[in-house]
């Protein structure tokens, strides 16, 4: 076949691939999904993890472990994952909620929430529901991480 055919016919449609737990899910330049939902569509992965950080947050305010090293000893985890994931107790209300009901932006995963983050509750919201992700700055793994 000539080249030149094969150059016209071809489309450019713009999109990113992200692994899920078990899914794939296409986002599309302006963040959103490519495939439309049909309701909610939880990460119960995302939700064990917010709730860990929760549950971690309360053992250490009510005097169970004094320190996150005691924490992560008793877990049997490696403390920087452990003060990663406590990090996750200080996400603004209106993350965890979109989070929660399965409404957070397509882009958002683990790995995000994993990342460093302000304290600052708007600026999180700003972070994890408005900015669109640039898919080349980085590799998604298997696992999310």
């Amino acid at each position: 076949m000539n080249k030149n055919i094969l150059e016209s016919e071809m489309t450019h449609i713009p999109m990113t691939f992200r692994a899920r737990v078990g899914k794939t899910v296409i986002v599309l330049p302006d963040g959103s999904r490519g495939v439309v939902r049909r309701g909610a569509t939880i990460d119960n992965s995302m939700v064990k993890l917010i709730v860990r950080g929760f549950r971690w947050q309360r053992m250490l305010y009510e005097g169970k472990f004094t320190s996150i090293e005691d924490l992560s000893a008793a877990e049997k985890i490696n403390p920087s994952y452990v003060s990663r994931v406590l990090r996750l107790a200080f996400l603004s209300p209106k993350v965890v909620q979109t989070i929660l009901d399965g409404s957070h932006p397509a882009w958002l995963t683990m790995r995000d929430l994993m990342q460093p983050f302000s304290l600052d509750w708007q600026q999180q919201e700003k972070k994890f529901l408005y900015e669109l992700k640039d898919s080349t700055s980085r590799v998604t793994s298997k696992s999310g991480f």
